[in-house]
């Protein structure tokens, strides 16, 4: 069998950044809300119950880390995650988080 292929330190470091990212409990509920589809801002502040402003702060990270996209129409922004891979792997999260508690 093949040894598995270490990454690189920036790769390394990005991956480290990523989880990081998981690590906040807002970040988290807006990700999971996201799992729904696409949302405008104020519907994920209401969904969330947090000002719109701590919202918008914790959407910015996510963008930046590309976990979401996000479109404009008109005044208003719509958010949506970015890939199924987020998805996955908040599911696999929550499934090891269940079968931790059982």
């Amino acid at each position: 069998m093949d040894e598995p292929i270490l990454p690189v330190e920036e790769e390394v470091c990005d991956l480290a950044d990523f989880f990081k990212t998981f690590g906040d409990t807002t970040r988290l509920r807006i990700l999971f809300q996201l799992l729904q589809g696409e949302q405008h801002v104020q519907a994920l502040t209401d969904a969330i119950g947090l000002q719109q402003a701590a919202v918008s702060h914790q959407l910015s990270t996510l963008r930046l880390l590309r976990l979401v996209a996000y479109r404009k129409e008109g005044r208003k922004v719509y958010y949506s995650l970015n890939d199924q891979h987020i998805a996955q792997i908040l599911q696999i999260g929550m499934q090891h988080v269940q079968e931790a508690q059982r």
